[in-house]
């Protein structure tokens, strides 16, 4: 059984690229073993995005997001999304290890 992971992205960032986004994160899911259970989508007006993905991750067991950049994700990805799973950038194809947060 292969790991779940979700795939995320703002569409306000993305812009016209949302597709060819949607694609990489797919791609790279697949390339990295990981089932990709959905890609969330929320623009920049959506109340609480974190919150919600975190959610949504957990109620999916995800072991990873994958995003295309950081930036989809704010200034700083967020601690408390990187304490319950991997989360995988698809431009520099990083990894912020949960291991690693909770190992501190």
């Amino acid at each position: 059984m292969k790991a779940i992971a979700i795939g995320y992205l703002r569409s306000d960032i993305s812009g016209p690229a949302q597709n060819w986004d949607e694609i990489r994160i797919r791609s790279l899911a697949k390339r990295y073993g990981y089932d990709l259970a959905k890609t969330i989508v929320f623009s920049g007006g959506t109340q609480n995005p974190i919150s919600r993905l975190i959610d949504v991750a957990r109620r999916a067991q995800a072991e990873a997001v994958i995003t295309p950049r950081r930036d989809h994700l704010g200034l700083e990805v967020p601690e408390r999304l990187v304490r319950i799973c991997d989360v995988i950038t698809v431009d520099d194809q990083n990894t912020l290890s949960r291991s690693y947060v909770i190992g501190e």
